[in-house]
């Protein structure tokens, strides 16, 4: 009975994810988010993507990460008829919540297929403290 359900093991999901990536091509990007203190660093591997394909948007307390790959290969023979033609399109999209993070200093770069985020946190101001009188 363990080996039927998504917590032990897996085994029985296996062909459907395969037949998912086989079908609509990789889904997600590998994102890694560390905690260095005073900003939050996310990587998200996008391989395959250029910049021009990538953009990144802040709505209030939200960041979402999209990217959007399309090409398409070409063989012809000598008279112009195909040989062969390939089309690939590729997309992905990931929200995060930011709430506690200062978006005006938020910096993005792109390198070697990894999308680099540092994340600024917003400082914490010392707390008010307020004296109650006793009626």
């Amino acid at each position: 009975m363990y080996g039927l359900t998504p917590f032990e093991g897996g085994e029985i999901w296996e062909p459907f994810r395969a037949f998912e990536r086989d079908f609509f091509g990789r889904s997600d990007c590998r994102t890694d988010i560390r905690d260095d203190g005073d900003k939050y660093v996310l990587e998200c591997e996008m391989p395959g993507f250029d910049k021009k394909d990538i953009t990144v948007d802040v709505d209030e307390n939200t960041l979402t990460l999209c990217a959007k790959h399309t090409s398409e290969t070409d063989e012809k023979d000598g008279s112009g008829r195909y040989i062969r033609r390939e089309r690939n399109y590729g997309s992905y999209c990931r929200s995060f919540d930011i709430t506690d993070i200062d978006r005006k200093s938020i910096d993005a770069s792109y390198n070697n297929g990894v999308l680099r985020l540092t994340l600024p946190k917003k400082e914490k101001g010392k707390a008010e403290v307020k004296r109650i009188q006793i009626n």
